[in-house]
């Protein structure tokens, strides 16, 4: 069998361009055209935050993750729903950008429903209080999905349930992640939600809004 021609240098390079500052249309169309490539390049970089998200749900919800609702946004194809299935969660649907990642994430007949959805450019297709859990991986930085996405993310999280979400800690992200823990504290602070810790990590629990 032929090596894997891409390298890790390939693969940043790429991320690298997925976050450049261009127009909505730019991004979807280089992220239909990564799709091929796109699983193939996770496995160059060692890529674990779909099974640290996924786990991380898994020690807050202990019982009834079989019968769980679960929204995976941003889903690609569908890296996070084939982790949280390995830990018990059965009920997915799932949300992208890109026709392309979405048809590989259908082909996995993990997800009973799949919707496409430009993210931060349009409020989220769903009504509101109907999720027990809502991820959303690997979207949250910048020249991706606006931090402001969180506010939907709860909207559509019933009372009780529970919003997962990872960003990055690199330098260019410094901005982006400090206005991102700044509204997560302010919806925090407004009893919109409170932080549940489970083995020492911690992840927002949406509460009963209190506020508009």
């Amino acid at each position: 069998m032929a090596a894997n021609p891409r390298t890790i240098t390939d693969v940043q390079a790429t991320i690298l361009s997925a976050h450049a500052n261009c127009t909505v249309e730019d991004k979807i169309s280089f992220y239909n055209t990564w799709s091929k490539l796109y699983e193939q390049d996770m496995k160059i970089l060692d890529y674990q935050a779909p099974l640290l998200a996924s786990t991380c749900l898994a020690d807050v919800m202990l019982e009834d993750r079989d019968q769980a609702l679960v929204l995976d946004v941003a889903c690609g194809t569908g890296l996070v729903a084939a982790q949280l299935q390995k830990l018990g969660f059965c009920n997915f649907h799932g949300l992208d950008g890109s026709e392309e990642m979405l048809d590989l994430a259908q082909s996995k007949s993990l997800y009973q429903s799949i919707q496409k959805c430009i993210l931060g450019a349009e409020s989220l297709p769903l009504s509101s209080d109907i999720y027990d859990a809502v991820l959303i991986v690997g979207a949250l930085s910048v020249g991706q999905v606006p931090y402001t996405t969180i506010c939907e993310l709860h909207r559509v999280t019933k009372p009780g349930g529970f919003v997962c979400m990872t960003t990055r800690s690199n330098v260019s992200n410094q901005l982006y992640k400090t206005q991102l823990q700044a509204l997560m504290e302010e919806m925090e602070q407004k009893r919109l939600w409170v932080k549940e810790s489970r083995g020492g990590r911690m992840q927002p629990s949406r509460g009963p809004p209190c506020f508009d």
